[in-house]
């Protein structure tokens, strides 16, 4: 199996949104919907503060706890791909996936009663296309692919300081975090 992922650059992003504005298009998500959303990491004291910015969607882990802890079978891991998906006809609506992810991003649709989340634009990728957080970085911050391919070419860190540990769930994702 080829296992796809995200590589996020912590060093380049500067917090715009437009990942986040693209993936509520793309998905047509209603107000407080978000399956990535882009948090800001204040640090730092006068005179030296900072902040951080942190795209964060599906990390498509391989030890997904939304999909161990689903009653409804509704969430999977593809075998082809590794992507977590999502089968809306079988959520039942219990919200155990988004207590269960450590990362927060499975969303509940109060309109629907069911959950959702991100499934790293499947239809586009299995067109050779890009997800439309990917496409939409104005920074280039964002990339998505065969995991092990963007480890070898991005590093392996998949831990920085706001994260659950990575050895909680096995995320695909690989971050280049900023020089300190």
């Amino acid at each position: 199996m080829s296992q796809l992922g995200f590589h996020f650059n912590m060093a380049t992003c500067i917090g715009c949104r437009a990942c986040q504005i693209a993936c509520k298009d793309r998905n047509n998500s209603k107000v407080g919907v978000l399956y990535r959303k882009v948090y800001d990491m204040e640090s730092g004291t006068y005179p030296n503060p900072r902040i951080d910015h942190f795209s964060l969607g599906c990390n498509h882990c391989a030890q997904p706890k939304c999909v161990a802890n689903c009653p409804a079978n509704a969430l999977y891991k593809r075998a082809e791909d590794g992507i977590v998906m999502h089968d809306k006809a079988k959520c039942i609506g219990c919200k155990m996936c988004l207590w269960s992810c450590p990362y927060g991003v499975p969303q509940y649709k109060e309109d629907e009663g069911k959950a959702g989340k991100c499934d790293l634009c499947a239809d586009l990728m299995a067109k050779g296309e890009e997800p439309a957080c990917v496409s939409a970085c104005v920074m280039r911050a964002l990339n998505a692919g065969e995991i092990e391919a963007l480890r070898k070419q991005y590093g392996n860190t998949a831990d920085v300081k706001g994260l659950p540990s990575s050895s909680t769930t096995h995320p695909s994702l690989c971050i280049t975090t900023k020089k300190r």
